[in-house]
């Protein structure tokens, strides 16, 4: 359990907002938490450059873990992030480097740019990955050519996050601050909150800053009212 005592100076008056500490978040391979609905997504970026297909697609809802995969192989391959709009020139950036376009269906993109992205990195022997909630058959693409090259692509779907899982990052997020709990109240958290990994750094950042508040330590209570905030069903049993 966390003790207030050992902060020291760093509780102020009750109710009083701390000074906003950053807690950036471990994006390595060696922070990765694998549970099974990441398994096969884990695979693909650790199998780089023996990729089935120049082209990887990773798929899933938000908070699944698409960006620390992304962040992985960015860092393992030095690929450089384009945006295929119209006159941007990723297909000559493609043709150089490894090439990474994130939330796809978010940003958009001109389908004869991705097109020729796409044939730069088959060409060149680089590689290409892509990020989406929504799998590409779903994307709004109206060129023919580029639908029958997303079709060849390599598309690997990552599910929500499970409870082990989502207790793993709870008691890893809460550890990057230097805060341990029970496990009877991280089971209590995953228990009630939504199936993200978002939504677990949204709890963890809220509760360390309210316990800093108050000059409290974290307990089911306090957990059950940051719950109940962020619309989740934080009522005791």
């Amino acid at each position: 359990m966390n003790d207030p005592k050992s902060a020291g100076s760093r509780w102020k008056g009750a109710e009083q907002l701390p000074l906003a500490f950053t807690h950036d978040p471990a994006s390595g391979r060696d922070d990765l938490l694998i549970s099974d609905p990441l398994s096969a997504a884990v695979t693909i970026v650790d199998s780089w450059p023996s990729w089935p297909s120049p082209v990887v697609i990773l798929t899933g809802p938000v908070g699944s873990g698409k960006s620390h995969l992304a962040s992985i192989w960015r860092q393992r391959s030095g690929a450089l992030d384009i945006r295929p709009n119209a006159g941007s020139g990723a297909a000559v950036v493609a043709a150089n480097s490894p090439v990474i376009f994130e939330d796809v269906d978010r940003q958009g993109f001109d389908d004869t740019e991705l097109f020729h992205v796409i044939n730069s990195v088959r060409e060149n022997g680089t590689s290409l990955m892509m990020t989406s909630r929504l799998w590409p058959m779903s994307w709004t693409v109206t060129l023919p050519d580029l639908r029958s090259r997303l079709k060849a692509a390599t598309v690997v779907e990552i599910g929500e996050p499970d409870e082990d899982l989502l207790a793993q990052v709870i008691v890893k997020l809460f550890a990057d601050r230097q805060l341990y709990i029970d496990d009877k109240l991280v089971l209590y958290i995953v228990n009630r909150m939504e199936r993200s990994l978002n939504a677990a750094q949204t709890i963890v950042e809220r509760l360390d800053r309210l316990a800093l508040a108050r000059g409290t330590r974290i307990t089911r209570l306090l957990a059950a009212e940051v719950l109940n905030e962020l619309g989740n069903s934080g009522s005791s049993d």
